[in-house]
């Protein structure tokens, strides 16, 4: 899979410490991105599950998957998901899909990504809808579901 970051010891992608999996390449291709070069799935450093799994286990942080878009390579992303579970590892994944699309979409992969999910923050990021009083997000219409 490409992986463009690992961010350690993150304290505004989610609830808590956090470790931050940027993964590449993203369809939405949002206006006002904060994080542009993701667009680009080339951009990113070819790493295998493992990989990805061993420098991401912290003892003291959790996990939040970004992007990029993660489901965009959601069959690998999900493997590394379902690893970091049984870590004990609570995740958090940020997506440009809503979970209404995710669920509607039939997609095996992305369906099991999302079951590996404890909190899914959802929604493309609207540069008109850009509110920097928000936990968690970059725009109003962006909602945090907390899927246990």
């Amino acid at each position: 899979m490409k992986v463009m970051n690992i961010l350690h010891d993150s304290v505004v992608d989610g609830e808590g410490l956090r470790t931050v999996l940027f993964f590449s390449g993203c369809p939405h291709r949002c206006r006002g991105c904060h994080n542009p070069s993701s667009w680009r799935i080339e951009n990113g450093i070819e790493m295998c599950v493992e990989e990805v799994v061993a420098a991401a286990l912290n003892p003291l942080t959790n996990i939040t998957l970004s992007g990029g878009e993660p489901f965009l390579q959601a069959m690998e992303v999900a493997e590394v998901a379902k690893r970091l579970k049984r870590e004990g590892k609570n995740i958090w994944a940020y997506t440009g899909f809503t979970l209404e699309e995710i669920r509607k979409s039939g997609d095996i992969h992305k369906l099991e990504l999302l079951s590996f999910c404890d909190v899914l923050v959802d929604g493309q990021f609207i540069l008109s809808e850009r509110d920097l009083t928000l936990k968690f997000r970059g725009s109003r219409n962006q909602q945090i579901h907390y899927l246990t």
